[in-house]
């Protein structure tokens, strides 16, 4: 009983600062210009932001006349690229949680945030919080959905604007969405430009018929619900045994830019920077590649493509340069660990000298700050 009265309680709290919040602000506007309250941190928000700066001073008749940023605080030092983005605009900065004056605006629209917006604060826009989603939803919902598409491999991937709810992210009904066919080979950063502007078109789309649009939403179907959790370092990770030459191929296009692969060397942590496909390396014997008795991480160079070749759980994969004490080129690597090693231990296996899986039981605190700005959809 107790547990009823309180929800009942709160219900009716919310729909009471709702109410406040309406009172201040008047009767709903039923057509542009729009008061719009914008959410974000991230390079994949700045573009929706620059888009509602622009419907807001280009055009002859102003889709919105108020434009005001909430974005979170950060010890980065060059800031983050919403907070940047504002600046250069000269508009109003709200640093999360606070979110500004109440009740004053007809929508609020999020982007690349991160954070789940309260019952009371979601109430206090008239038409909601609208939310762009780099995902063909429900595929993807979560924090570092691009990320995962590449990972993954899908083929298919899209935007969707939904309208938000509170308590669980992305799971609210969806406004509009658009399909997009994701280019082969494409990196994430590649892949996030490219919907970063879908998305910034679709936004505007449906604020310039904001009632009409939300008279026409419809709930997520229930089938092909998929997660996108953020990544860590242990991601980076590559697992000689486990993972095909395809698989790690994919993991460099989807987190390499920011989270260099990671390896072991006799004990030493390496950091794997530029990968090739050794379909591509002129000079490797198709008879060597297939023998089965090297192990996975196993360690060859090639020097007429002057490429470090390794086996992988299915194929190999090329490597180029790489990070021990210093970046290294594949060249620098042979002569200074690969041949050397040879020399001492000409009568011992191929696969002794190999790659290793490294295993990392936690992360940096400085990792994964670095990578808040990255991940945020």
């Amino acid at each position: 009983m107790g547990g009823r009265l309180f929800l009942a309680w709160r219900r009716g709290a919310a729909a009471a600062a709702a109410a406040r919040g309406l009172a201040e602000l008047g009767a709903p506007r039923e057509k542009p210009p729009w008061r719009v309250l914008f959410f974000g941190t991230g390079e994949f928000a700045v573009v929706s932001l620059r888009a509602l700066q622009a419907a807001r001073e280009l055009r002859e008749e102003p889709l919105l006349d108020r434009l005001e940023v909430v974005t979170l605080p950060s010890l980065l030092r060059r800031g983050l690229s919403v907070k940047n983005c504002a600046q250069q605009f000269q508009l109003p900065i709200h640093e999360w949680p606070d979110t500004g004056p109440r009740g004053q605006f007809d929508v609020g629209v999020v982007a690349s945030f991160g954070r789940l917006l309260s019952e009371d604060l979601i109430l206090q826009f008239p038409y909601g919080v609208l939310n762009v989603h780099p995902s063909y939803l429900p595929r993807w919902r979560g924090p570092a959905p691009i990320i995962h598409t590449v990972l993954h491999g899908d083929t298919v991937t899209g935007v969707t604007i939904i309208q938000i709810k509170p308590k669980r992210f992305d799971v609210g009904p969806i406004i509009k969405q658009e399909k997009f066919a994701v280019p082969s080979q494409c990196t994430t950063k590649e892949l996030e430009v490219m919907l970063s502007k879908l998305g910034a078109s679709m936004l505007i789309s449906v604020l310039e018929n904001l009632p009409e649009s939300l008279k026409h939403k419809r709930e997520q179907p229930n089938e092909g619900v998929t997660f996108a959790p953020k990544i860590t370092g242990a991601t980076s990770c590559i697992k000689w045994e486990e993972q095909t030459a395809e698989q790690i191929l994919r993991l460099q296009r989807a987190i390499g830019a920011r989270i260099p692969l990671q390896t072991r060397w006799m004990g030493n942590t390496v950091k794997l920077l530029n990968f090739v496909e050794v379909q591509n390396i002129l000079g490797i014997a198709d008879k060597f590649l297939d023998e089965h008795r090297i192990v996975p991480g196993s360690v060859v160079y090639n020097e007429s493509s002057r490429t470090l070749v390794v086996r992988c759980k299915e194929g190999w994969v090329g490597v180029k340069t790489l990070f021990l004490k210093k970046q290294l080129t594949a060249t620098d690597f042979y002569n200074g660990y690969l041949h050397p090693w040879f020399q001492k231990n000409s009568k011992m296996l191929h696969g002794d000298c190999r790659f290793q899986t490294l295993n990392l039981t936690t992360v940096k605190k400085s990792e994964r700050k670095g990578n808040v700005d990255a991940q945020d959809k």
